[in-house]
This record gives structure tokens, sequence and C-alpha cells, in this order.
């Protein structure tokens, strides 16, 4: 069977996959008109056709949060759904292995193969976008049988590679490539996630976070690692699903290990990883971003930011990719302090973007708060304004308000309280903090510096009284505690993370900051305590994670505390086979 072109003959399942790379040429090289006009033609009856043009029309709709975009994508991920729908056998994949394995002239063939795997492929996108596009609770449940189904259908898919049916296929280098990336992902969602939420996973049929074997071998391994060598071996080849563990990694590497854990990413691989695709589209938008984001991480601003404006410049028709821009500048220039230059980028986010206006205003109004009179002169909006637009802005996704909104909110609505005396404390240091910018600061000694000077004056200028003056004392210790660690002064800022501990019963507003400066304290001695104190360090981020509810970003923080246990466990476990 071949799949069929609505303008011509039937074209096989390789030249099928041959035009969807040209496709993915022209869109990896900022011609991304051109590429939906190359798919168009062909996605209702051919799945590679109809699948990569869904994850184009997914990927505008994910960055954009648009409504017109996410019904597109809709449209586009159902109609790839159908159209796989119509090359799979119509038993079961489970009923088909048992075929493959008893029986061959019940085999699947390669077109059912591959229809299989773009289908799980599907429903894994229809599911994101399920999640943030409807607050309806039943379709948020829909959203999660599509997972797990995805899910399964990809275990069952890994099985196949075993059979020598399978192998054998003219393009089993294709099928090959879905399997990684699409057990490369889900292994490493699970590899992450905190055991609360682990557990419910595991309640509707997903693997646990335990040691599997390799893909191809019997030497048990962590899950991340396991996650993470499907997606290296899924980039390396020439495949269509190639760039996309390419990209997977990197987002591992350069955001995930850094928002969701504590900077555990493995910057030379991310560099290695991007050189062939910027030597191969030196100007593709995509591949610009990550190279600025690589300098960032690196602690290289000014580097960071020069890539950044070239990735705007790079094309014009996705401001989305400006607007992932924007967000890394605005905190580019956070690093350094410009104050005023931030504040443009958060303007333009909020002006732009329908992400979260609510997290957008708030910065702007965190930027002025920190900005020197004579800057904020030069705007004509004031932070009081702006602070009180902030609650009005908060939108729900999935039913939820984003936990960077909640904090927002309750930062903005402190702010506008009476019993205030002097407003918010260093509000954009602390948004950084949220999002772990400490750990691209600290590589980059000249700017903790300037950070940490700036912090010890907020210290020494604060008045003594005030409902909220404890959380304003424990806030500063925290920001001066992390940037004392990446200075070496870790003494110091042991003594800090301490002190806000002595002082947690007192917190009135921000209770955040009591589990946080145990997860710091405990991370600290982790890194720097040597093994003597490793059982102190154990014991202080299993107490940050079970101590405390209820608090502004939990669910950031046990993530962290995940990645930091999960790290603490390698450790061990590399003691004992030494």
């Amino acid at each position: 069977m071949a799949e069929k072109d609505v303008n011509g003959p039937p074209v096989s399942l390789s030249e099928s996959t041959r035009l969807c790379s040209v496709a993915l040429d022209l869109f990896f090289s900022n011609h991304f008109t051109e590429a939906a006009d190359a798919l168009k033609p062909s996605v209702s009856t051919s799945m590679y056709h109809a699948l990569v043009f869904g994850t184009i029309t997914n990927m505008q709709a994910m960055l954009t949060f648009d409504p017109v975009n996410m019904d597109s994508a809709n449209r586009a991920l159902k109609q790839a759904l159908d159209v796989c729908a119509r090359f799979r056998r119509k038993s079961s994949v489970v009923d088909s292995i048992s075929s493959l394995v008893s029986r061959t002239d019940e085999q699947l063939t390669e077109e059912e193969l591959h229809a299989e795997i773009c289908f799980a492929e599907c429903l894994l996108q229809k599911a994101c976008l399920t999640f943030i596009q409807d607050e309806n609770m039943i379709n948020f449940i829909k959203g999660g049988i599509k997972v797990r189904q995805s899910y399964n259908i990809y275990k069952e898919c890994q099985q196949m590679l075993a059979l020598p049916c399978v192998m054998a296929g003219e393009n089993v280098s294709e099928f090959e490539g879905g399997v990684h990336l699409g057990t490369g992902t889900f292994n490493l969602i699970l590899s992450m996630v905190p055991t609360r939420i682990l557990k419910l996973l595991e309640f509707i049929g997903f693997s646990g976070n335990k040691g599997v074997p390799e893909l191809h071998g019997t030497n048990r391994l962590p899950l991340q690692e396991v996650a993470l060598s499907q997606l290296r071996e899924g980039a390396v080849g020439m495949t269509l699903r190639s760039c996309l563990c390419a990209m997977g990694l990197l987002c591992y590497h350069t955001f995930i290990s850094f928002v969701l854990g504590t900077g555990e990413g493995d910057v030379t691989e991310a560099e290695e990883i991007l050189r062939p695709y910027l030597q191969r589209y030196p100007n593709g938008a995509i591949f610009l971003f990550f190279a600025g984001r690589i300098e960032e991480i690196k602690g290289n601003i000014p580097e960071a930011m020069m890539k950044l404006q070239e990735c705007v410049s790079s094309q014009s028709l996705w401001p989305q990719f400006h607007h992932m821009c924007y967000w890394e500048l605005m905190w580019c220039l956070t690093f350094r302090m410009q104050w005023l230059e931030a504040f443009h980028y958060a303007d333009l986010l909020a002006q732009q973007n329908n992400w979260s206006r609510a997290t957008y205003v708030y910065m702007k109004a965190a930027f002025l708060t920190m900005a020197s009179p004579a800057e904020k002169r030069m705007v004509r909006e004031s932070e009081e304004d702006l602070y009180r637009q902030v609650s009005t802005l908060r939108q729900k996704l999935a039913g939820k308000s984003l936990p960077t909104e909640k904090f927002a909110v309750r930062k903005a609505r402190r702010y506008q309280s009476t019993r205030s005396t002097h407003g918010l404390v260093l509000p954009a240091l602390e948004m950084m903090y949220m999002w772990n910018g400490f750990t691209i600061v600290g590589r980059e000694p000249a700017l903790t510096t300037s950070m940490l000077t700036l912090i010890t004056d907020t210290e020494e200028s604060l008045t003594g009284g005030g409902e909220y003056a404890v959380d304003d004392t424990c806030l500063l210790l925290l920001l001066k505690g992390v940037c004392l660690k990446h200075l070496g002064r870790l003494s110091e800022a042991e003594e800090a993370f301490i002190q806000i501990h002595a002082q947690e019963k007192r917190l009135r507003h921000d209770q955040y900051l009591a589990p946080n400066a145990m997860f710091e304290l405990g991370f600290l001695l982790m890194e720097h305590g040597g093994d003597e104190r490793r059982s102190e360090a154990r014991r202080l981020l299993e107490n940050a994670r079970t101590n405390y509810k209820k608090y502004s970003l939990e669910s950031r923080l046990h993530f962290r505390i995940h990645a930091a246990l999960n790290a603490l466990k390698r450790r061990d476990e590399g003691d004992r086979t030494s």
C-alpha cells in the first residue's frame, strides 16, 4: 500500500517522507508560508504531510496562545488523526503485535506501522492543545485519555523494534525516529515529575520513575538517562524526527533543567547538538534563539543579547519567535540591572503576546519599582496603575490559573495594601529567583557582585517596622544567600538561609520563603558540604518537600527538590559502584 497524493498517482512512503523533509527544510529556513504551501495539497491523503502540517500549525498555536491559531491547529490535528486512522490496522496494536509474533500472514504492513507512530504523535499534540485551550473538565479528562493512549502506542511500537520483520522495512529509520521521539519525550517527563504527581500518573497507567532497561540492552539505568539516550539516538539520524529529537534535547538542557530543575543541563552537549543546525540554517530563527539562550546560560550576556537580536531580525512572518526573544532579552537586561530597558521588553510582550498579560504587566511594574526617579519620569505609566491592572488580567488555562500569575496577583495585592509601608522590595529580583535566574547570574561573578551590592544596600535601607518587615527581611536574606553561594562565600550563604528558617513562623504573606530557603540550604550542602554532610542535605531537601503546603509556586519548587534528590541518589549509587 502507498500513500496517495490528491494531485497524482499514489506516492510511496519514502517519497512522502522525502517531500515532508523538503517542507521542514523550508520551515527551518524561515520560509514558513512556503513550507505550509508545500504540505497543504496532500494533508488529506498523506499521513506524513498531515502530521507535519499539524505539527507546524500546533507550534504556532502554542507560541501565541491565540484562539484563532488554536482553532486552526485543532482542525489540522483532527484531520491528521483521521488520515492516520485510515492507514491503521483495524485491530488494536496489542493484537497486531501478537499476530507479528505468532502468525506471519497477519503482519502489519509498513504503512500500518507508520500509521501507528504518526497517530500516537498526533494524539499527544492534540492532548497538549486540549489542556491549554478548554477549561471544561470533561475535555480536560479527554486530553488525559489521549495522552495515555499515545503513551501505550509508543510502548508497543518500542517493542516492535525487537521484531526482525519490522527492522527489515525499507523506511525503518523513520519508524525508529518516531519511537525515539515519543518514548524519549514521555520518559523524560516521567523522570522529572515529583513523587506526588508520579503516584497519580501510575494510578492511571503510566510507568513509575524507576530504573528501566536500555532500549537495546539489559542494563538498568535511571529513567532520565534512558530518556536522554533515546532522544540522542533519534537526533543523530537523518529522519523527519531527527530535528525534533534535537530540539527536545536543546529544550531540556537550556530551559527545562533550569525552570523545573537545578540548572543541571549539559551546555556542552547543547552546543554540539546545535552546531550542525546553525551551519545548515545560519539564519534560522529557531536555532538562533537556542544559540542566544546557550550564551545566556553560560553567563555571556552581551553575546546572548546579540544572538537574540539577530533572531528577531532574521524573519518577520512569525512574530511569536520575536516574543520568545523578548522574554529572554528582558531577563538578560534584568541580570544587568538595566530596569528601563527590561521594562521595554515586558511592555512589548504585554502588548503583543497572549500567554500571560498579568505576568508581563507585573514585570513592568516591578521594573518601574526598581528604576531611578529619573527613569520613572521617562515612562508615561505609573507603577501604582500597573500593579492595579495585574489582577484584572488574570486568565485560566485548563480551568486553572497559571502559577506565575497567581504569584504576580498576590504580590500586586500586597503592594496595594494600605498596611504595606514601603511597597515591594526588589520585586524584579524576586521574580528572577522564581525563574531560577540566579543560577545564570551566578556564572558571571561581576554581575553577581553588583546584584549582591544592590541587595545589601536595600537591606540597610529597610525601616524596622511594618506588617511585612519579616517577609521583606527574609526575602533579602534569600536573595543574598544565593548570591553569596555563587560567589563561593559558603558559610555566609548558609547563615543567611538558617536565619530565614529561624524566622519562618513570623512570616505574614510570603510563606514560600521558608521552603525555598530550606531547599537552598539543602542544595548548598549537597553541592559543597562534602560526603560528611550529605545525609543532612537529604534531610533538609525532604523536609522542604514534606513540611510545607499551599504556598506560591509550590509545584515548581517540588520539581527542583525532585531534581536535587535524584542527583543525590546518583551520587550515592556512584559511590557504591566505585
